[in-house]
């Protein structure tokens, strides 16, 4: 018996075959694509297939976007999947299409040690709830709680909810943002996409000037989060603008985390996934961005309580699809 599994992100889209017997830490092929390139995720998956010699009899796939009526539009991708068609054109027995968070999720529980770097250590619960917040190209946000016998995965599209400022400096950045986009949700200043924007903003703002080489760099880069943290953190000539677009991400972010303990009390900690983080552990680790995170006003001693930790793993998402889907094995 052998299960597809996969993570469907808006940068990259992650693909695996599992069998029953080696389970979920066991691939039997994988391979991981830009999204980009395929018309739809039934075309990627099909060429993986072809190039990989094997047949799946079921699938479970973790998309970035909601689903509703077993139908997903990705959020920052212009992919529909559907459980009906998806099955049917690749001839499955039993497909279960997961979010991405849900996905995520589910590999928590399998995590080793090795797998996560710890920020606070907080008070955990063994069965607390848990609350993952993911920012890669978009803002994931999800929850897992203990449903008695086993772990059970609540999706979330907590990342579009309105973003909220905190200081003057980010209230300019809503109001900057509101100018272009309406709806200012914490994805717009929380994520690849929000970082960005949050160069935009500095930039425009005048906070530091930026250079000609600066400018051509990220004009020329389809996705400029890698330039940015780059020159933010370079050790010998660290890039003004950049330095004061990271920091006022790290900010951005440790709010946000906080924000999810004070709406879940989720004593299981908080994680932080998606592909932002751990490019950043040292960042994470400095004052800006922990002091965010506690700084709740009366209540700043419960989320100090609260264990914090990153996911180190790339393949979080899938490695929890696998798991979901051979757990949930049908037939």
């Amino acid at each position: 018996m052998s299960l597809l599994a996969g993570d469907v992100g808006g940068t990259k889209t992650s693909l695996a075959i599992y069998s029953s017997e080696s389970g979920a830490g066991q691939p039997l092929a994988a391979r991981t694509v830009r999204s980009a390139d395929y018309p739809d995720l039934e075309a990627a998956v099909e060429s993986f297939l072809a190039d990989a010699g094997l047949r799946v009899s079921q699938a479970a796939i973790g998309v970035a976007g909601p689903v509703v009526d077993g139908v997903t539009t990705a959020t920052n991708l212009p992919w529909q999947v559907s459980i009906a068609g998806f099955r049917q054109r690749l001839g499955l027995d039993a497909f279960h299409l997961l979010n991405d968070l849900e996905a995520i999720a589910y590999a928590i529980p399998a995590l080793a040690e090795g797998d996560l770097v710890t920020l606070n250590e907080g008070y955990p619960e063994p069965h607390g709830t848990v609350a993952i917040l993911a920012p890669g190209t978009g803002l994931g946000e999800g929850y897992l709680t203990w449903a008695g016998s086993g772990w059970k995965a609540l999706p979330s599209e907590g990342g579009h909810g309105d973003f909220a400022p905190n200081d003057a400096l980010q209230a300019r950045l809503w109001a900057y943002m509101a100018a272009r986009v309406g709806h200012v949700s914490w994805e717009r200043v929380c994520s690849g996409l929000g970082m960005a924007n949050l160069y935009a903003f500095c930039r425009d703002e005048q906070l530091a000037p930026e250079p000609d080489w600066l400018r051509a760099e990220i004009a020329a880069a389809d996705d400029p989060t890698p330039a940015i943290v780059a020159h933010a953190t370079d050790r010998t000539a660290p890039d003004p603008l950049c330095r004061a677009t990271l920091d006022l991400f790290l900010s951005i972010l440790g709010a946000e985390a906080g924000n999810m303990h004070l709406r879940l009390l989720s004593p299981g900690g908080i994680y932080l996934a998606g592909g932002i983080p751990p490019r950043i552990v040292d960042e994470l680790r400095r004052p800006k961005f922990l002091q965010a995170f506690t700084s709740k006003g009366r209540l700043s001693h419960v989320v100090a309580r609260t264990p914090l930790r990153v996911v180190m793993r790339a393949d979080v998402g899938l490695l929890g699809a696998a798991a979901y889907g051979l757990s949930h094995w049908e037939g």
